[in-house]
């Protein structure tokens, strides 16, 4: 499942399949996906605590470590997901939004070519 090739309704689909053939529905209230989240975030930041910067940037090269961010990820997404479901939010539409709006509030420096 690539991410150039996947939807992310089709992400969404089967995140909400594993939830509820496993029965976990009824825990899923916005307030604990947004609980779990934060665990999953200080799951995925206890990856790197220790880390220098290089080695940080590094990360993806060695093999467990890759891993380790990998699995991570994926659990902070699926939450992120399960959370967009939950909410009615799409996510297509908020980021495309959230991104407007940043273009107001970050502008690029003068002279900085748009679009690369």
């Amino acid at each position: 499942m690539a991410d150039d090739t996947t939807p992310v309704q089709a992400l969404k689909d089967g995140i909400r399949r594993f939830a509820n053939v496993r029965g976990w529905e009824p825990y899923h209230t916005p307030k604990n996906l947004v609980m779990a989240l934060a665990s999953e975030v200080g799951e995925l930041c206890d990856v790197f605590r220790w880390l220098t910067a290089d080695e940080s940037v590094a990360a993806a090269n060695d093999p467990a470590l890759r891993e380790a961010v990998a699995d991570e990820l994926a659990d902070v997404a699926n939450i992120v997901f399960l959370l967009s479901d939950h909410t009615g939010i799409d996510l297509g539409d908020a980021i495309a939004a959230k991104m407007r709006k940043n273009e107001i509030k970050y502008p690029p420096p003068a002279g900085a070519e748009i679009g690369t």
